[in-house]
């Protein structure tokens, strides 16, 4: 699969901001910019799987261990 280059102070904040902006998607059901929350799908995803594309893009690895 992907390498892991997601470390673990990384991970935590990318499952907690993607969480917070799921959460906010669903607790705004009128604001007219709520499509945009979505994007929180992203970093908890990414959070989960410990792998960023962009990340492997642009040469970055944030997790001590190689991978």
């Amino acid at each position: 699969m992907f390498k892991t280059n997601v470390g673990g102070i990384d991970r935590i904040l990318r499952i907690v901001v993607g969480l917070a902006l799921l959460a906010a998607f669903f607790l705004m059901p009128d604001a007219s910019y709520r499509a945009v929350l979505l994007i929180g799908i992203v970093p908890l995803l990414t959070g989960l799987f410990s792998t960023c594309p962009l990340y492997s893009l642009v040469g970055i690895n944030t997790c001590p261990m190689k991978g």
